[in-house]
């Protein structure tokens, strides 16, 4: 009997062959030779396993929905409020709110050290950025305590409690930690749970867009670490872009190619076609009229012969 093989999985009806995923996976590690990016594998049930960090573009149109608190910061921002009041009532009656600034609710003003820092970086076309933005020009000392008050931390990004949504910069990119049996929807949930968005998974979708302009929409049961590794580590070819489920679509190679043309030269395509059109019509009027004229002949031929 033969040796046992191992397999990967690309989706639920699609497997790989080790000695393929391997091949692969050295040019990808490769590529990241001396970054975080690289991938690590083990064995696990006669599967082989892939695990490190994806990277992942904000293709959003829309704001998300963020959580006012990080999870360990709930409890921390309540023993924090009544002592924030004390400081701003203090400040206030010793006219020296100048000469100190009070602690945010949410806890140190730095982020949280992690291997991968979550950032989010918000879109200037933002209303709560621009209000925020032209409030800080005229504030007083007493509002910018308040402000700062206020603003609470989601893993090192921050925003004011009364604008608790955000639309991340379209193209920015971040990454989370996953292996190769994580589905799309696993890793969506992952994504969302990193910046703590209270947005459902089943309102996002993610693509692969390629430079060509082509878009090709993973299904909820693929593995997007798996199809990262298939198509290569270079994201000059190739992205992974979350998106809205009801904006996003899929873009074939054919449609692709004429994306990138202006619109005068798509016109004159149209053009093209519509010339060439004409001349197939009057090709098959032409054909039809000579097929009709010899069917009526060989009729009226019949009709004239004797009985």
């Amino acid at each position: 009997m033969g040796e046992h093989q191992t397999y990967v999985k690309l989706s639920a009806d699609k497997l790989i062959p080790k000695s393929d995923i391997l091949s692969l996976l050295r040019t990808y590690n490769c590529y990241h030779e001396g970054k975080n990016f690289q991938l690590r594998t083990r064995e696990e049930e006669g599967e082989l396993i892939l695990e490190g960090l994806l990277n992942i573009h904000w293709g959003l149109h829309r704001p998300i929905r963020l959580q006012m608190y990080d999870d360990n910061e709930r409890l921390r921002a309540k023993r924090n409020s009544k002592c924030i009041i004390a400081k701003q009532h203090s400040s206030e009656a010793n006219n020296n709110s100048l000469g100190r600034e009070s602690v945010p609710a949410g806890g140190d003003l730095e982020g949280h050290e992690e291997e991968e820092s979550p950032q989010l970086l918000r879109t200037r076309s933002d209303a709560s950025f621009m209000q925020v933005q032209r409030r800080s020009r005229t504030n007083t000392a007493r509002d910018l305590q308040r402000l700062r008050t206020h603003r609470f931390s989601i893993n090192g990004h921050f925003y004011n409690h009364k604008t608790s949504v955000f639309t991340p910069a379209f193209g920015s990119v971040t990454n989370v930690r996953v292996n190769s049996a994580m589905t799309t929807v696993q890793v969506l949930n992952m994504l969302l749970q990193k910046f703590r968005v209270e947005n459902k998974s089943e309102e996002f979708v993610l693509y692969m867009v390629h430079e060509s302009g082509e878009r090709n929409h993973l299904r909820d049961g693929e593995y997007p670490l798996v199809t990262r590794v298939l198509h290569g580590p270079c994201e000059k070819i190739s992205k992974l872009f979350i998106m809205e489920a009801d904006l996003g679509e899929e873009v074939t190679y054919d449609v692709a190619q004429y994306i990138k043309f202006e619109i005068p030269v798509l016109d004159s395509f149209v053009e093209k076609l519509k010339e060439e059109e004409e001349r197939e019509i009057n090709k098959l009027t032409k054909k039809y009229i000579t097929l009709r004229s010899m069917i009526l002949h060989q009729l009226e031929d019949r009709t004239c012969d004797p009985v």
